[in-house]
């Protein structure tokens, strides 16, 4: 009875997924390992180190580079990198951002099958909100290494300006990228996104763990939302092409 009670209670702690016959595992993962490589890497992953970074803001901790990064920048200073910052800056700042994404929404709304405005709205909307949540909740002062070009006076971690610019490339990117401007897309998107979060580390307005925090906590949610709208945009691939291959050919 002795050995039987501690035979169950050994079989009751095997995992459950190691139960499912190997064969089968394999098919799941053959079928599904770009799916579960994106829940891995471009989910858990992400979200478990911004957390892990917000609580280190929380308690009041800093990061390498924080402060050494920003005045190195600032030490190279010219007024065409001057003028260039405050560029990049207001093209990702809110009303520009905001602009082009309402554009973008109509755009896709006008084209249907419109799940893809759903997926758009929720990944561009829902980043933003979190930004707006974190800064409410974490509360980092500004740096305030010299007098700014361009001051700000709201909550620094982390960087709208770093997650607006990633959310809306990298939602871009996901709904082209079986097309032909998916690359290009992606290729100037990343440049656009770089130079804005240099932008906010050179005028002194962003610590560098905020800028990297924006980007993450962006990287975070755009692929959560992606993976939960992931049936309905395959539908919607399936049903653009089906349209396109129903056109008739000129000439």
């Amino acid at each position: 009875m002795r050995y039987q009670a501690a035979t169950n209670s050994t079989h009751c702690s095997i995992p459950t997924w190691l139960m499912i016959p190997s064969s089968v595992r394999q098919i799941v993962w053959r079928r599904h390992r770009a799916l579960l490589g994106l829940l891995a890497f471009g989910v858990a992953l992400p979200w478990g180190v911004f957390l892990k970074a917000s609580s280190e803001i929380r308690e009041g901790e800093g990061f390498p580079g924080d402060h050494s990064i920003p005045r190195w920048l600032h030490a190279h200073a010219t007024s065409a990198l001057d003028t260039l910052s405050l560029t990049m800056t207001r093209a990702g700042g809110p009303l520009p951002m905001s602009g082009f994404a309402v554009l973008i929404f109509w755009f896709l709304w006008q084209h249907p099958p419109r799940r893809r405005a759903w997926f758009f709205a929720a990944a561009l909307g829902g980043a933003m909100t979190l930004n707006v949540v974190a800064k409410a909740l974490l509360g980092r002062v500004r740096p305030a290494f010299w007098h700014s070009l361009a001051p700000e006076t709201t909550p620094s971690f982390p960087s709208g300006h770093a997650m607006g610019s990633l959310a809306l490339v990298l939602t871009l990117f996901l709904l082209l990228r079986h097309s032909r401007w998916g690359w290009p897309t992606c290729s100037l998107g990343l440049l656009f996104v770089l130079g804005v979060g240099w932008s906010r580390m050179y005028l002194g307005v962003h610590y560098p763990s905020d800028v990297a925090a924006g980007w993450i906590a962006s990287t975070a949610w755009v692929l959560s939302v992606y993976f939960l709208f992931f049936p309905y945009l395959r539908a919607s691939e399936r049903f653009r092409e089906r349209e396109e291959g129903a056109r008739p050919i000129r000439g």
